[in-house]
């Protein structure tokens, strides 16, 4: 049967999707996939045509291998992997952003993920006719407690940061799929904290249905 490929930069992500995908839709199979180097690439070069290729061929071997619908779950290369034929796990994000706007305030612990999230959010506006205001935080020194493997240290400092941005914002938007456990540390925040894992998953299960009703 075909199935429902995750395309990761980290193994990281491996628990956290396969424990969504078992919950939000238990009869889709599913493969992982973690190619760290498209990360690697994309941060020390930009996507270039030969990042953008080097992810096409990713999506490309996915499905050779049996997969009806591959995920990108790492927002810095969404983009090319959804020019390549995948879903980028932030599209259902961005569309609920646009929704709780205008206010709009991007959170990434990497900066090379704060322009895709951007342009993201902004063409999902202008397609729905929205007036959103984006504005763009960088949670500095988060990431080296994720390169640590130190989760908890990687949330809480996410956590501070969004407790900052709460009073200027509608709606706060992890841009990273990592960053989705900050949002357990703050009860307190009124305004919601959205993250792309859930509702990439659940994206990614009707769109999954749909592919492979359509192919039977």
């Amino acid at each position: 049967m075909p199935n429902l490929t995750f395309l990761h930069t980290s193994p990281v992500h491996i628990e956290t999707f396969g424990r969504l995908a078992a919950e939000l839709a238990p009869h889709i199979p599913v493969a992982h996939v973690v190619d760290e180097a498209l990360l690697d690439a994309a941060r020390a070069h930009g996507l270039t045509p030969e990042v953008r290729g080097q992810i096409a061929r990713r999506v490309a071997q996915a499905a050779a291998q049996g997969a009806a619908l591959v995920l990108c779950t790492c927002s810095t290369i969404g983009g090319a992997a959804e020019e390549a034929g995948a879903l980028r796990v932030d599209r259902a994000m961005a569309e609920a952003a646009v929704a709780a706007g205008p206010r709009i305030v991007v959170l990434a612990a990497l900066a090379s993920t704060l322009a895709p999230t951007r342009e993201l959010i902004a063409s999902v506006a202008q397609a729905s006719a929205a007036q959103v205001a984006i504005a763009e935080l960088l949670c500095e020194g988060a990431w080296a407690h994720f390169e640590r493997g130190d989760m908890a240290a990687y949330h809480r400092a996410i956590a501070a940061q969004l407790a900052q941005a709460a009073p200027q914002a509608d709606v706060l938007v992890l841009a990273q799929a990592s960053m989705a456990g900050a949002a357990a540390l703050c009860q307190g925040i009124a305004v919601p904290i959205l993250s792309s894992p859930r509702l990439g998953v659940q994206a990614a299960a009707l769109a999954y249905e749909r592919a492979v009703g359509a192919g039977g």
